[in-house]
């Protein structure tokens, strides 16, 4: 996504009622339990796991809820989570990736590939769109913030950024994937408050719908994908997606 829907993105999530909110907070903690059983429970010592955290602060979930999250994911007789990955297009031609955690590949995969179906696009093999992304690092800092753009954008590249961009609304900065929790940090540790900071898939291009069913489809396409209690992630190279 751009920076401008990303940070739409952002702003919307954090506007959801409690239901929502909670939905979110089940997303994270499945992230986060996988993030458990490959690296340890330590965040010092797993990256992963340290980005989920902040992930789920920056959603506003209470220390409480992610202690008792990382414990669970500890035990010997905690559900057995796997990743998947899905690839394929939606309307118009759309590059589509989600990502998943469940304990029940044959209840996701079917409804996976349902969503694609109804709404006019097709559930392909991965590796199908997967060429058209790149993983980037990318830390949202809201305007409102009032920071000096000259100075933040300093800080940023000397903290390691490969990017900076002035949006409408936030300041964005892109980092090479492995380097997103030491530059956040730095940004942070030079008094700088992040709005977000996640691992993400950049686009290498754009599709514009212009067609009224296909901008229908695909916006009911992202939201059924987005509401399906597995998924955790999302993306896609829509441009006129806000």
């Amino acid at each position: 996504m751009s920076g401008h829907s990303k940070w739409k993105n952002i702003m919307h999530k954090k506007e959801k009622t409690d239901a929502q909110k909670a939905k979110i907070f089940t997303k994270i903690g499945k992230e986060m339990a996988i993030a458990v059983k490959a690296g340890g429970p330590d965040p010092s010592t797993n990256s992963k796991l340290a980005q989920l955290i902040a992930k789920a602060k920056a959603n506003n979930v209470p220390n409480d809820n992610i202690e008792r999250t990382i414990k669970k994911a500890s035990s010997a007789d905690s559900a057995a989570l796997e990743e998947m990955r899905y690839e394929g297009y939606g309307p118009g031609g759309v590059a589509v990736i989600v990502t998943a955690a469940t304990d029940n590949t044959n209840r996701t995969t079917p409804e996976i590939r349902s969503y694609f179906s109804k709404y006019k696009g097709n559930l392909g093999t991965t590796g199908c769109v997967g060429y058209l992304f790149e993983d980037k690092g990318v830390i949202m800092i809201s305007k409102e913030e009032g920071y000096d753009e000259d100075a933040l954008m300093e800080a940023s590249l000397e903290a390691g950024a490969i990017d900076f961009i002035a949006d409408d609304e936030a300041y964005i900065i892109y980092t090479e994937d492995a380097d997103l929790e030491a530059v956040t940090e730095a940004v942070e540790a030079a008094g700088y408050k992040c709005a977000s900071s996640e691992h993400d898939k950049i686009p290498s291009n754009y599709v514009t719908l212009t067609s009224e069913d296909d901008i229908k489809y695909m916006g009911l396409l992202i939201e059924h994908l987005e509401d399906n209690d597995d998924v955790t992630e999302v993306y896609h190279n829509w441009e006129n997606c806000d």
